[in-house]
């Protein structure tokens, strides 16, 4: 099954001092889905789960799926590096009325790729919900190989992938073997075209928090096989998606997202502010771009 195709928002989560701000998230699940995104992700890294206490996180999922209510598919976060706590966190976004389960490969325990085997079936076989694979090495420290997507991607229940790998010729190898079985998805903004132009359905996306639009129209033109078209705003996007990684991720785009008025820009330690010089960057981009704030 396609879970969708085009634009997924990895959603930022807006913070008071005191907690979650949950009116200004269903405005940010509002505007997103007003400007045409085709699935959201809740509690991604983009979202700072870390930093949630469960209490937080379970509240965050409950709000996210009843403001949603099924107009766009909804991904909810579950992954983690105890294959017990994972089949735990997916069972309760199930219950909650999750579209679809991202999970993360472990990450700082880094098992080998018979164990990341393992734990996918594992939580595959625990639950009904279709399951995104997120491979991203440069945050969990392992890699997880196209052959062992392949496998994995035998059960019924891994559907997709986030690739988030940097490597535009993994990516390929991880199509071709993938291809019939599941679908992939870029997980890094700078490269959806090119990954879109060999197969992908779409991206998971964290420049589309604040340019919705653009995101999700790049995306069909992908798709209808317009590739010229994308291509265009995709160069014209990278400069913007380029700042907001000049720091770690989701710094930037929060700050970004509070300079436009769409929420806060508080971030929870140990993230912080970005400094003067990065965040004097990130302005000159917006602007260049045509962002008015």
């Amino acid at each position: 099954m396609t879970l969708f195709t085009g634009s997924c928002t990895a959603m930022i989560t807006p913070f008071t001092e005191d907690g979650i701000d949950f009116e200004a998230y269903g405005r940010l699940i509002d505007f997103q889905i007003e400007n045409g995104t085709d699935a959201l992700l809740i509690a991604g890294t983009t979202g700072e789960p870390p930093t949630m206490t469960a209490q937080e996180k379970s509240d965050l999922i409950r709000f996210a799926l009843d403001r949603i209510n099924k107009r766009v598919p909804a991904i909810v976060s579950t992954g983690g590096n105890n294959t017990a706590a994972v089949i735990e966190a997916s069972l309760a976004a199930q219950a909650a009325g999750a579209d679809c389960l991202l999970v993360v490969t472990p990450y700082y325990n880094k098992a080998t790729q018979k164990g990341l085997i393992a734990h996918y079936n594992a939580v595959a076989d625990a639950v009904d919900t279709p399951i995104m694979v997120y491979n991203v090495p440069g945050r969990t420290g392992v890699n997880l190989l196209p052959g062992t997507f392949a496998e994995i991607a035998r059960h019924k229940n891994i559907v997709a992938m986030k690739e988030a790998c940097g490597n535009v010729a993994q990516a390929q190898e991880t199509l071709r073997l993938s291809r019939g079985q599941a679908d992939l998805y870029c997980g890094e903004d700078a490269i959806t075209v090119p990954l879109m132009a060999m197969g992908a359905k779409g991206v998971v996306s964290v420049v589309s928090n604040i340019l919705p639009r653009d995101t999700h129209e790049m995306c069909a033109a992908a798709l209808r096989g317009d590739f010229t078209t994308a291509a265009e705003m995709q160069h014209r996007l990278n400069p913007v998606i380029d700042a907001l990684f000049c720091e770690v991720s989701p710094i930037p785009v929060k700050t970004a997202a509070g300079l436009m008025g769409l929420c806060s820009d508080r971030v929870r330690l140990p993230l912080c502010p970005m400094e003067e010089p990065t965040k004097n960057r990130l302005i000159r981009a917006m602007r260049d771009y045509g962002i008015q704030f």
